[in-house]
């Protein structure tokens, strides 16, 4: 049965390249996956926080759990995307392992009975090997700008989603990738941005900008972490680009930390006249988000709840 699934996968791969390649605008995704994870110390202090598993509802409809970084991978393939380049730290190791196919283990699992795992780990190593899967080292966590800038000279001329390792979002409608896709190719934009109405928004970036009559969010000005914010609307880790941020983040000068922040290229390319939109989340968007010791309970939750629901 093992030998059966491996050898069909060359079949796979070519259908699903032809799609990506014909279909597909946006054909890369870089996911960061290099900070530290502080936050969540002392859990990922050997393990990245992008491991940290949370509830899903398996094919067969048993619940099950999986590291985000894995749910995130598995919907962006889903949605079409096949080159996947994640921006990797020291440490960071066991997300490289787990995105690497394990026969013997699959083997094993065949030999104890475990049918609804090996088809789990199945369905997953399917998309692992019939992608592109890039590891792009980050020296040191220098920002999350630093980070995006790393994957320069994988990029080309193409547009290209930047999808944070920590953060998922869940939509009962359309997914939130194809209404990024949508909105940057119908308004030519150099960037297009995720944002959501949040209860504190000190702790993210925060967007403040006019919504047109076709309810796209036109962007005026993005400030990071403010003290006293302007709105509201944080801007959520979910990105699509054309290469100009590349140029916007080597103008960025770091923050008091050292750090290179996106949020501030991305004011870099408004002040240059730069076409910057938006989308917003609305109630049928549910975030996933596993950045804090709350914001992880309450993912734990959501992801429960949502997995149960899928069984009925």
């Amino acid at each position: 049965m093992l030998h059966h699934f491996l050898a069909n996968l060359l079949t796979v791969w070519r259908h699903s390249s032809y799609r990506v390649e014909d279909k597909q605008m946006i054909k890369k995704a870089f996911i960061p996956v290099a900070g530290l994870g502080t936050r969540l110390l002392s859990a990922t202090k050997e393990q990245p926080k992008e491991m940290l598993p949370v509830f899903a509802a398996g094919k067969d409809g048993v619940l099950c759990v999986k590291p985000l970084v894995q749910q995130i991978f598995e919907e962006l393939f889903d949605l079409g995307i096949r080159q996947f380049y994640f921006i990797v730290g020291k440490g960071k190791r066991a997300i490289e392992d787990h995105f690497t196919p394990d026969r013997e283990y699959l083997r094993r699992l065949s030999g104890q009975g475990r049918d609804s795992q090996r088809l789990q780990l199945e369905g997953f190593y399917s998309r692992v090997l019939t992608s592109t899967i890039v590891w792009v080292n980050q020296p040191e966590p220098k920002g999350f700008g630093d980070a995006v800038i790393q994957a320069r000279q994988l990029v080309g001329e193409d547009p290209f989603l930047v999808h944070a390792g920590d953060t998922l979002i869940k939509s009962k409608a359309e997914a939130v990738l194809t209404r990024l896709s949508k909105t940057f190719a119908e308004k030519q934009a150099d960037a297009t941005l995720t944002l959501q109405n949040v209860e504190d928004p000190r702790q993210y970036g925060v967007a403040e900008g006019f919504e047109t009559a076709d309810g796209i969010i036109h962007v005026r000005k993005v400030v990071e972490k403010p003290n006293r914010p302007a709105t509201n609307v944080a801007i959520m880790p979910i990105y699509l680009f054309n290469n100009t941020i590349f140029e916007a983040i080597e103008s960025t000068k770091p923050d008091k930390h050292g750090e290179i922040q996106l949020t501030d290229a991305i004011q870099v390319l408004i002040t240059g006249g730069h076409n910057v939109n938006a989308i917003k989340l609305g109630p049928g968007d549910i975030r996933l988000d596993i950045g804090t010791p709350e914001s992880y309970w309450e993912a734990l939750k959501l992801s429960h709840r949502l997995a149960l629901s899928k069984q009925h």
